[in-house]
């Protein structure tokens, strides 16, 4: 007979696949439309560097995580929902809301720090490596980045007591919304839209090689948090990427967590300058 935790895992399995088939399907509907009307366009040396890198990560990111990232955040749920701040709600329609809500807050609060903390942007800046901008860019994370992701979600999940399936369904949105602002598209009305929710327009400032421009913008869904915290920037970027440094492939892409620009600064000032 199975225990209450071999049906929450086997719940969170399949919940799993479910996320899985979405971000394909997602991954394939925005990729057809930035090929036939991409916004900007990048080389093709470029752009096939940036697929391929960032399509990889996902793959082995998916082996080692994704299985733990929905099955711990299901599980935690599922024992202690019922503690937290909004387990006394018993309209689902309000709880959900709010839930959304809080989440999205949440995850901006995690994204600003991972900008404002050097321990938090070594892992994050892979992120932003990316010298393309397309949706294959939601794909790019450090493994360890995703990883302290997963405890800062258990956390929210136990301290706010938001239902296992809640937390489900607002994992897959949040999903289709990361392919969506990476996706190297224009749409229509985009300039009101983004009154509401994070649109490519924004999200592309936030991949600014500028930090007074990456710096900005965010939000993952509810554009309102980075007007409410002076966040917002609308600018077109210069420049796709970090400064200084790159990765053109998937094991260059670990690495670069484990190289800072602090000690990327002091290592060229002890390599003598050539002459012109």
């Amino acid at each position: 007979m199975n225990t209450s935790a071999e049906v929450s895992v086997n719940a969170g399995l399949m919940f799993n696949q479910i996320l899985f088939g979405i971000a394909i399907v997602a991954f394939i509907f925005l990729l057809s439309i930035e090929k036939k009307q991409p916004f900007r366009k990048f080389s093709a040396k470029v752009f096939k560097e940036s697929f391929t890198t960032n399509v990889t990560a996902f793959l082995v990111n998916n082996l080692i995580l994704a299985t733990l990232r929905v099955t711990s955040l299901f599980f935690i749920a599922q024992q202690y929902s019922g503690y937290g701040l909004l387990s006394g709600i018993d309209n689902p329609f309000l709880k959900w809301t709010l839930s959304f809500a809080f989440y999205d807050l949440a995850i901006y609060f995690w994204h600003w720090l991972s900008h404002k903390y050097e321990f938090l942007w070594r892992f994050h800046k892979i992120h932003h490596s990316d010298k393309s901008f397309n949706v294959s860019t939601g794909f790019r994370f450090h493994v360890f980045d995703l990883f302290l992701e997963i405890i800062y979600k258990c956390l929210f999940v136990i301290v706010f007591g938001v239902d296992a399936f809640i937390v489900i369904s607002i994992e897959t949105f949040q999903l289709f919304f990361i392919f969506f602002h990476h996706a190297n598209i224009q749409i229509p009305n985009e300039q009101a839209l983004s009154q509401v929710i994070i649109t490519p327009s924004l999200h592309r400032v936030h991949h600014s090689t500028s930090r007074k421009e990456h710096d900005n913008n965010y939000g993952i869904v509810f554009s309102v948090w980075d007007r409410l915290f002076d966040t917002r920037k609308e600018a077109i970027p210069v420049n796709i990427g970090l400064d200084i440094i790159e990765a053109e492939n998937f094991v260059q892409l670990f690495s670069l967590a484990f190289i800072t620009e602090r000690k990327l600064f002091k290592l060229l000032r002890l390599i003598p300058k050539g002459k012109k």
